[in-house]
């Protein structure tokens, strides 16, 4: 690892601190530490930042509650900008949005690849707006119990394509399963985060205790 005193701060004794999601590889936002920031965010593991516009130190999360836990710090080729992975606790931005980055203005024909987190927003836009003709629109229009149902449907579905042994098969209806839930979802305002979280505070899950009715 390098040491803090090789790193290049500007003439105002600021580094542009790039910080991204160490799940999903999604830039969250740009901000800027100074030396004593940079150090606060190694020593706390949580980022604290410069700000500019307030010339004050400010820890992320200290008032919002959305603290932005720290993975690693990696400094570029020339030791003058940096890279913070973080897994956080809510929205990056003060906006309420997951990223500052979210005006788009530019597309090209390359397509960015699949993710959950995309999913999830996809979904997200069909129950804001309700496309006509769409099949997911037809469920958030149909409610919860509609929602509910299919999910239970590929349930059995993948139970079905398990039990045969068909790998092919259950790959698609895992796929149709996971498509519902995440529809059931948006519905109820659980985010891919919420889950991933949850997840991540398990710190024993293969291990299950049954119990025994006792005779």
């Amino acid at each position: 690892m390098i040491d803090i005193e090789t790193l290049k701060f500007d003439e105002k004794g600021l580094i542009p601190a790039i910080v991204t999601d160490a799940d999903t590889g999604k830039v969250l936002t740009l901000a800027y530490m100074n030396k004593e920031s940079l150090q606060i965010s190694m020593d706390k593991e949580l980022t604290c930042f410069f700000s500019r516009s307030r010339q004050e130190l400010w820890l992320k999360g200290e008032t919002s509650g959305n603290y932005q836990h720290i993975v690693s710090i990696t400094a570029d080729c020339d030791n003058d900008a940096l890279v913070v992975k973080v897994r956080k606790d809510g929205p990056a931005c003060h906006t309420g949005t997951d990223s500052c980055f979210t005006k788009l203005l530019f597309e090209g024909e390359e397509s960015e690849g699949f993710s959950l987190e995309g999913l999830y927003a996809l979904l997200k836009g069909r129950k804001e707006n309700l496309p006509e003709g769409s099949y997911t629109t037809y469920l958030f229009e149909k409610g919860i119990d509609k929602i509910l149902k299919k999910v239970g449907e590929e349930c059995t579905e993948v139970i079905i394509g398990g039990k045969a042994g068909d790998k092919a098969e259950t790959v698609y209806e895992i796929a149709d399963l996971a498509y519902h839930v995440m529809v059931l979802m948006v519905e109820m305002g659980i985010t891919v985060d919420d889950i991933r979280n949850e997840l991540a505070s398990r710190h024993v899950i293969d291990h299950k205790v049954k119990q025994e009715k006792m005779v």
